[in-house]
């Protein structure tokens, strides 16, 4: 017996056993995340995905990239939906999409699905992540999306040891380290040590380099400052700490079958349709000058009235109550006064500085700066209007924090703070769940709405 294994996007697959074909973190979009370009690129055949017969979905996390509206609603609304999510709302919107048999999932308790067995292992964040243990054709295979995975969770992991195949997330993503580029510590040369350690646990025969690459727009730095693990790096360095595993690259669309003794390749998608070369590895430079925000905010169009009435809105009061409402970190930067300039830069690159005083949970807006700064924030007007009208993550949204240099005694200060104990994060992302849901939910209803 085999096990037909093939990658859709990301960290999306399609296991088949027996004619009987589930799907895990389903994204059939490209860009996906709303600014995620596939890489190397790809298209999908729409037409074609609706006519899948998915005996079920798995979702490992409500993240944008794991769990779209967009993409489901492409799939019949019987298709069994599973997914790990600790929050309520998440199965609510997928059921307002029509899905009616909408699964939660618990850590440790199997799925049955025809030939499959679907186990979800726990995650080291297991708030908000989940992995999966795929067992059928006598085969085990171990999804770890893009989680760590939990010591506890490993400890049970190894007893399956050797694993036929593991999908690991081979990319140390730097969306942190782009948030303030001159503070950044360099990346690493070489892989995690504790991957190494955990692969070898597994004793995988082979591993499959899973989960990210993308690009954003042509123009954008991000593009060479994101992903510091090529392809070719990861190969080379597993291979050498464990001889008996072999790597395996799966692009989108290409499929393997596994068996005790072999793999071969097997025919590929024929919904997920590759453009040009395929065999691309990111380029990362460690050197990479960052353009200001005013540059970056040119190469986006110009809000309308309204849009930016938004924006202005929400950064003149919005914001403020925002902040208020919540509760500060446990030793939060901003336990102590401090002085804060948000820069929000429209599409000529023109700036505008709104100035705020925080202490603990509380907020005032400055007419002008009375103090030494404490804490800087830059954003594109567009981008903000994106956050706040349409789910937009912080993975694109080019926001930049403490590019700058402070006095000598707040740059003592600042070393040890949090980059997202941000204001303008926590207020955007934090406390709040299924944004970018919501706001699909919003236009896939108003697209079915008759017209008056």
């Amino acid at each position: 017996m085999t096990l037909k294994i093939s990658r859709i996007l990301h960290a999306g697959y399609v296991f088949e056993c027996e004619r009987t074909l589930i799907a895990f973190d389903t994204i059939f979009e490209n860009p996906f995340s709303r600014n995620c370009h596939a890489f190397p690129d790809v298209r999908f055949d729409h037409a074609q995905i609706r006519e899948l017969k998915l005996a079920a979905v798995f979702i490992s996390h409500f993240h944008d990239d794991h769990c779209s509206l967009e993409s489901l609603d492409f799939l019949h609304r019987e298709t069994p939906i599973y997914i790990y999510c600790l929050f309520e709302e998440l199965f609510a919107m997928v059921r307002e999409l029509g899905f009616i048999n909408v699964q939660s999932l618990r850590v440790n308790q199997a799925v049955q699905v025809g030939p499959f067995e679907v186990i979800p292992r726990e995650a080291l964040d297991s708030d908000v992540d989940s992995m999966f243990q795929i067992k059928a054709a006598g085969l085990n295979v171990l999804n770890v999306v893009d989680s760590w995975i939990a010591p506890d969770a490993l400890t049970e992991l190894a007893k399956y040891a050797p694993w036929d195949m593991v999908l690991w997330p081979f990319q140390t993503m730097r969306e942190i380290a782009v948030l303030s580029p001159s503070r950044a510590e360099p990346a690493a040369p070489t892989l995690p040590e504790d991957w190494i350690e955990e692969l070898t646990v597994l004793n995988p025969r082979y591993v499959v380099p899973s989960s990210c690459q993308f690009v954003q727009e042509p123009w954008s730095w991000y593009n060479q400052a994101f992903f510091p693990i090529s392809y070719a790096q990861f190969q080379r360095e597993i291979e050498a700490a464990l001889p008996n595993t072999r790597v395996v690259r799966l692009n989108p669309s290409v499929s393997m079958l596994l068996a005790r003794d072999t793999i071969e390749p097997a025919a590929p998608l024929a919904w997920v349709l590759p453009v040009g070369e395929q065999d691309l590895d990111y380029r990362y430079q460690a050197d990479l000058a960052a353009p200001g925000t005013a540059s970056i905010a040119r190469r986006f169009p110009t809000l309308s009235a309204a849009q930016t009435e938004l924006v202005l809105a929400y950064c003149r009061s919005g914001l403020l109550e925002k902040y208020r409402e919540m509760e500060l970190p446990e030793d939060s930067y901003f336990e102590q006064a401090r002085l804060w300039r948000l820069s929000v830069y429209d599409h000529a690159g023109e700036g505008l500085h709104f100035h705020y005083r925080l202490e603990g949970d509380g907020i005032e807006r400055l007419a002008e700066a009375a103090e030494p700064l404490a804490w800087t924030t830059e954003i594109p007007m567009a981008k903000l209007y994106a956050g706040l009208a349409l789910g937009e993550s912080l993975t694109s949204m080019y926001m930049r924090i403490n590019d700058v240099e402070f006095d000598a005694a707040i740059e003592a200060e600042i070393a040890d703070a949090d980059v997202v104990d941000d204001p303008l994060i926590r207020c955007l992302f934090n406390e709040g769940f299924g944004a970018y849901q919501a706001a699909q939910l919003r236009r896939l209803k108003a697209r079915d709405q008759p017209a008056a």
